[in-house]
């Protein structure tokens, strides 16, 4: 494959994105797109815009990395007293989106999110750096503090308490699935006639797709 992100953008625009060459799948199609932005060498190709809406109404959006997914969902990591998490513990309607810009593609999913099991968040907890282990039970995320150096002293705290054996997972710490009801695959195009393509689950639970007018 190409693996210079121009060209691959300029091919992507020429040719287009058809139905009929869409998979019948929305997580198969996300799966061969994603790999494709992979393949591209792009930073962060896994970075997706989260939103949610806390309980007055007020929508908030910030930055999260996808670190799995599969027919159930797409799921990312977070500390389960921040603002995402008690927004969406208040409401579990999300919204997602990966900004692949350098490629003129995206992909939007909304749906529900839920907290998956602990031993799914062990399991992948074990497999982070210890810095990031040690940050996890050292941040009160989103809280307000007065100066870096309580963070840093904090972090010292944590590394005496787990200087020797494993890290284990905080109880504040884990991830969340989001199970997709809309998946839209966005190609960009010449002239701004971009071709779009929802996926929406259908009353029996199977997908309808939709092209959308850009």
């Amino acid at each position: 494959m190409n693996t210079n992100p121009e060209s691959f953008r300029n091919a992507a625009m020429a040719h287009g994105l058809s139905e009929a060459e869409l998979e019948p799948d929305p997580l198969r199609q996300f799966q061969r797109w994603f790999e494709e932005a992979i393949a591209q060498d792009l930073p962060e190709p896994n970075a997706m815009s989260l939103a949610t809406v806390d309980a007055a109404g007020q929508p908030s959006l910030r930055t999260v990395l996808l670190k799995l997914y599969d027919h159930q969902g797409f799921v990312f990591f977070t500390n389960y007293e921040s603002r995402k998490s008690k927004e969406i513990e208040t409401n579990p309607r999300v919204a997602l989106l990966l900004p692949w810009v350098a490629l003129a593609r995206q992909v939007k999913i909304v749906g529900r999110a839920q907290r998956i099991s602990a031993a799914e968040s062990f399991k992948y907890f074990a497999t982070r750096p210890r810095g990031s282990r040690i940050g996890a039970w050292a941040s009160p995320q989103s809280q307000v503090i007065t100066s870096r150096s309580l963070l840093e002293q904090k972090v010292a705290e944590m590394q005496r308490r787990f200087a020797e054996g494993e890290i284990p997972l905080p109880d504040h710490w884990g991830g969340y699935r989001v199970a997709p009801v809309e998946i839209e695959f966005w190609q960009g195009r010449d002239s701004r006639l971009h071709d779009r393509f929802r996926y929406r689950r259908a009353a029996g639970g199977d997908w309808v797709v939709e092209r959308l007018a850009p």
